[in-house]
């Protein structure tokens, strides 16, 4: 072990000298109290460090300690329904050991040493294997299988494998490789800032479905993609990421509070142990793992949580899952990186920001993907990531946004002045974009109805061309725009409150599948276009604008998804009024 000296503290960040033979990235141990903390910087055997803890207490003199290895995380079941901090210490057992308040140095294994896992082995001895190739499983829950893999650098022949119960640290295969036997056991251990291997990359063409209206149908990401969700205070970027993690038809999801208020992360945990996945009648903690590092903990471990989080995504994605990674949110980060820039007295960039701040971004976004993964037998896994932005003042010129933006695909933009509406989810749909539209138009035309991507293409047409004549209405009033445009003002309305808008407490409206929202759409259009077709046979607007069946389009959002066929009655309903309406302009 190499060990030095402290020289200088300047709050999360120390200097220490006698490091000669530490690297860029060790985690050492810092002082009396073993605190942890990683190698940012070396000119020659000083080492600048950033300790994620507090560092009150310490001073020069105090002595360092290189483990001499990188930050790294274990991987293993027993992941899923826990709670880690930014550098994977399980916050429930801290808990346990140092009580409600964290006391500094005060650590624990991630991975339960003491639980007993039923392996189950799907290779037999003698079987060639390499890196990625599934030697057996365990039920971490009963919603996911934990594929025990082989480890990277691990090439040979199974000679010895065994069913049974074991702990994750006891040996469960033996492989004969070139450099002798190597036991393999149930923990894999990473460092957090070397993405994981994979075969290749695939081009992401499948629809993640969040039952989120304004995304799926406007602007959806794809399994494999990466989306952004960026917004002032106070807009619902933190109840869209609780939507999407709730709902997303991912099989494993990643939850990654980095620098948000802590009250956030215990709305998740009261809420997510409690709501029950519609796919697997399961409590979505099932398939969850959570991240928290709010903003009253180290601000040096923001940086690391988002790390720890996408490496946890990348090891349950080589298992061929598809893992939704939600960063919440991605600007506390990059103001934690602006802090250490500072101390570190490295040249400044935009607003302050290290001239580094798009490339460290663009690497994170970066290991989103729909992959081949390692292995002999060829399977898919996907990782899609949405990060959260939060501009100060909802300035999306700044730095952090900026350079989001260059790298993502999907832009959810969020609006205040729709929020202060109690339009949610507040997602402007006039400057959102999605580059996958196209594919997941082709997916969904093929899969759910032939006419979906003609009816949304259409809907944003008919929204864009409200701007317009909303821009007109406050010049002239209502009054002046003729019939067809006033009718298309009030199917516009319909669009936006009775399809946008969603509310994600209600029980029903909460989620929405994608062949209701097919439906929910068409039968507005259909609306309209019985309306377009009645006032040119002589109905009068005032008539169709009284229509009964107005009621039920402004309650399409609360029937259940078991009762479709409800669909069907109310367009029957449309062509029976508007005959009716037909017939009294004629009467007139």
């Amino acid at each position: 072990m190499n060990k030095g000296k402290i020289t200088k503290v300047s709050g999360p960040l120390v200097e220490a000298k006698g490091l000669s033979d530490a690297n860029i990235y060790d985690v050492v141990e810092v002082s009396k109290d073993k605190l942890i903390g990683e190698i940012i910087e070396m000119r020659g055997d000083v080492a600048n460090i950033q300790v994620y803890e507090e560092t009150t207490g310490i001073g020069p003199g105090d002595e360092v300690v290189s483990t001499g290895s990188p930050l790294s995380v274990e991987l293993g079941p027993g992941l899923l329904e826990r709670m880690y901090d930014g550098i994977q210490r399980p916050l429930e057992k801290l808990e346990l050991l140092a009580g409600e308040f964290l006391k500094r140095g005060v650590t624990a294994p991630p991975l339960n040493r003491e639980k007993k896992w039923k392996f189950k082995a799907e290779k037999e001895v003698g079987d060639q294997v390499i890196p990625g190739d599934i030697l057996g499983s365990v039920d971490e829950t009963s919603v996911i299988n934990h594929k025990i893999m082989v480890p990277n650098g691990v090439k040979g022949k199974v000679k010895e494998i065994k069913d049974g119960e074991f702990t994750v640290d006891q040996t469960v295969a033996v492989i004969e490789t070139e450099n002798g036997d190597k036991e393999v056991n149930m923990i894999q251990k990473w460092p957090v800032r070397t993405p994981r291997p994979f075969n290749r990359k695939l081009d992401p063409d499948t629809p993640l479905i969040t039952g989120q209206r304004v995304i799926d149908t406007f602007f959806p990401v794809a399994k494999g993609g990466a989306a952004s969700i960026p917004g002032p205070f106070g807009s619902g970027k933190t109840v869209i990421q609780h939507q999407i993690a709730k709902y997303a038809d991912a099989d494993v999801v990643i939850y990654v509070g980095c620098g948000e208020r802590g009250n956030e992360m215990t709305d998740v945990l009261d809420e997510f142990p409690e709501l029950i996945d519609p796919k697997t009648g399961e409590s979505i903690m099932k398939r969850t793992v959570l991240i928290a590092n709010t903003s009253n903990m180290p601000v040096a471990a923001r940086e690391a949580s988002v790390y720890t989080g996408i490496t946890l995504a990348e090891y349950y994605r080589d298992m061929g899952y598809s893992v939704a990674l939600m960063a919440d949110s991605t600007s506390r980060w990059a103001e934690a990186l602006r802090e250490m820039s500072g101390r570190l007295e490295e040249m400044p960039g935009d607003e302050g920001f290290p001239a580094y701040l798009a490339s460290r971004i663009a690497d994170f976004y970066e290991r989103s993907g729909k992959v081949i993964v390692n292995g002999q037998v060829e399977k898919e896994g996907s990782l899609s990531v949405i990060g959260a932005v939060s501009p100060p003042g909802g300035d999306l010129s700044e730095p952090v946004t900026q350079s989001t933006l260059r790298i993502v695909k999907v832009f959810w933009g969020l609006d205040y002045d729709l929020s202060y509406q109690r339009h949610f989810p507040a997602i402007n749909w006039l400057n959102s974009y999605s580059l996958y539209q196209d594919k997941m138009d082709s997916y969904i035309d093929k899969t759910v109805d032939e006419k979906f991507s003609k009816n949304r293409m259409r809907a944003m047409s008919l929204l864009q061309q409200e701007s317009s004549l909303q821009e007109i209405v406050r010049l002239i009033g209502r009054d002046g725009l003729s019939d067809d445009d006033k009718l298309k003002l009030d199917v516009t309305k319909s669009l936006r409150e009775d399809f946008l808008q969603q509310n994600a407490f209600h029980e029903t409206d909460a989620f929405c599948p994608m062949e209701k929202q097919d439906l929910m759409l068409d039968t507005i259009l259909y609306f309209y276009d019985k309306s377009l077709e009645a006032l040119s046979d002589g109905a009068n607007l005032d008539e169709l604008e009284e229509l009964e069946v107005k009621e039920k389009i402004t309650r399409l959002k609360l029937i259940k998804d078991e009762n479709l066929e409800e669909f069907d009655q109310v367009k029957k309903q449309i062509d029976k009024e508007c005959k009716e309406a037909v017939a009294k302009g004629e009467d007139e």
